[in-house]
């Protein structure tokens, strides 16, 4: 092989290990990217959005190579793509165990995004007290040649357990996964403590939004808030929109 053939073969080897990471990159900005819209839209309908925030990561070259080498693979990127499924990785934190759950639902229902596996950590926690919902998606990255569908491994916890988990790693990592049995303990007490917070932080929430929800009941029908900016309907235009809807319901019991 000539000197310009080794150069073209280096330019696209580089160019296909190239491409190869950009579509976890692409995968993961499309998540975000539906991320924000129900973000947004629950913060213009809702109030408050169930999502607090995000944080996307790619896996290191050398942690893909290492779980590929413990999985028994040869390396290739065919077998990377076909095995580790985790090399995208978004973790959403919410405020309330209910609005994990909202925000799974949402995503599963999106019709483009093929949900492969499921594994609830809140219903059935690890040992060690670990919690949190994970879900391994499909998504399609759409390219100038075609269309890539990437998986992205999808963690979704509250901020309590965002919390522990956090601190849980850095332990592990300081003592390079060999704990004392005492801190493992500690630990474990540490999630359940964490676990009571969020239960009781759930309930406060369930009773604000019932107090909330009376108040609204008591507003000016009028006023209208868009992205904390408060604007008043006019009276004509509330009466056009209840005799549209009079009419609706007086054509809907003709076809009956």
């Amino acid at each position: 092989m000539n000197q310009l053939n080794q150069i073209d073969q280096v330019k696209k080897i580089k160019n296909e290990i190239t491409r190869f990471v950009m579509i976890y990159k692409f995968a993961l900005d499309e998540m975000e990217t539906k991320l924000d819209i129900l973000k947004e839209e629950f913060e213009a309908f809702h109030d408050y959005s169930p999502i607090e925030h995000t944080k996307a990561r790619l896996k290191s070259p050398e942690s893909i190579l290492k779980k590929l080498y413990r999985k028994g693979h040869p390396i290739s990127l065919s077998n990377i793509k076909k095995h580790i499924k985790d090399i995208a990785g978004l973790r959403i934190t919410c405020s309330f165990i209910s609005d994990i759950y909202k925000v799974s639902e949402m995503l599963q229902k999106q019709s483009d995004i093929k949900v492969l596996e499921v594994k609830d950590y809140i219903e059935n926690p690890k040992p060690n007290g670990y919690k949190s919902l994970h879900l391994i998606v499909e998504v399609p990255v759409f390219l100038s040649d075609g269309t890539e569908h990437v998986c992205v491994e999808v963690q979704i916890r509250t901020i309590a357990m965002d919390f522990w988990a956090s601190l849980e790693h850095k332990i592990f990592y300081k003592y390079n996964k060999d704990v004392p049995e005492h801190m493992l303990k500690e630990l474990k007490s540490a999630a359940d403590t964490a676990n009571h917070l969020d239960l009781k932080m759930e309930r406060l929430h369930h009773d604000i939004k019932e107090i909330k929800d009376m108040q609204e009941l008591q507003e000016d029908p009028r006023k209208l808030v868009i992205r904390d900016q408060q604007y008043m309907l006019p009276t004509a235009f509330l009466e056009m929109i209840d005799q549209a809807a009079d009419r609706f319901i007086m054509d809907s019991d003709k076809d009956k």
